[in-house]
């Protein structure tokens, strides 16, 4: 089997337009190219890297919908073996919100929900999230998030895992969540939440592995070996630049394959 992108999203041009991707744009030193990908382009990518499967992200802010649900639904179509969906919702509308997920999310097409804290500058403790919280267990599938430090000209405090992930982990012991973007420069509350909770997980979105922190690192290769999950943010970074000196992290086959794509399978039921 091949490997599991976790966090990826094909970009609108209403997306693509937002001030802040511009910064996470020169982060991957890529320009404005490549900043709206389309179904070929995202396949090119998966095929040259051996990524099986990819999870579309749908995106919405304060500003409204950046990639709406309908648009990754149509994403999906264009490769139904190898793209799932992860929905997103409007914070400001609880009701509407659990009415998405239950229109959307079946565990099968849509695997999960994405809320990204710092595009709403409100940590995953606000009171907005518990209705989605209690939408996802429902439903069956995880909560995906974004941890530690933003690339965007925003608040990183958002992305904090103690106390603002706790709080949640505590309220909510069912409710599967998993982190993106490793969770610099907050290691150490990622490696003692992982401990404490049994549902927390964490992807490697937005880093090559050969970038990632030598803390991280020797947690993948133990505790975290059945907790991390690889992810690219797609377009921003392509899977084969992500994964080219994989073989220096020096992981075991068996952490090598939950890692590539054991974790995910378990923990999206793919």
């Amino acid at each position: 089997m091949g490997s599991i992108d976790v966090w990826a999203q094909m970009t609108t041009e209403r997306m693509a337009a937002a001030p802040w991707l511009a910064t996470l744009l020169r982060w991957t030193g890529q320009g404005d190219k490549g900043a709206v990908p389309t179904p070929e382009t995202t396949l090119a990518a998966m095929d040259a890297a051996g990524v099986d499967i990819t999870l579309l992200s749908a995106w919405h802010g304060p500003q409204g919908s950046l990639i709406s649900n309908e648009e990754v639904d149509a994403q999906i179509s264009a490769a139904p073996e190898r793209f799932r969906g992860l929905a997103t919702v409007d914070l400001t509308d609880p009701m509407q919100a659990v009415r998405e997920i239950r229109r959307w999310v079946d565990g099968e097409r849509f695997v999960g929900v994405r809320i990204v804290p710092w595009l709403w500058d409100l940590p995953p403790n606000d009171r907005r999230y518990y209705p989605v919280y209690a939408a996802c267990i429902d439903a069956g599938v995880p909560f995906c998030t974004q941890i530690g430090h933003t690339g965007p000209l925003k608040r990183s405090e958002t992305g904090r895992l103690i106390p603002y992930l706790e709080d949640v982990l505590l309220d909510f012991p069912e409710l599967k969540i998993v982190g993106g973007h490793v969770g610099f420069p907050w290691i150490d509350e990622l490696i003692s939440l992982t401990i404490k909770f049994p549902n927390f997980y964490v992807d490697t979105s937005a880093y090559a592995v050969h970038r990632l922190p030598t803390d991280f690192i020797a947690f993948m290769k133990g505790i975290g070996s059945s907790r991390v999950m690889f992810g690219t943010n797609w377009p921003m970074l392509s899977p084969g630049r992500c994964l080219k000196q994989l073989d220096a992290l020096g992981l075991t086959d068996d952490q090598r394959e939950a890692f590539l794509s054991g974790n995910a399978r378990r923990v999206f039921n793919l």
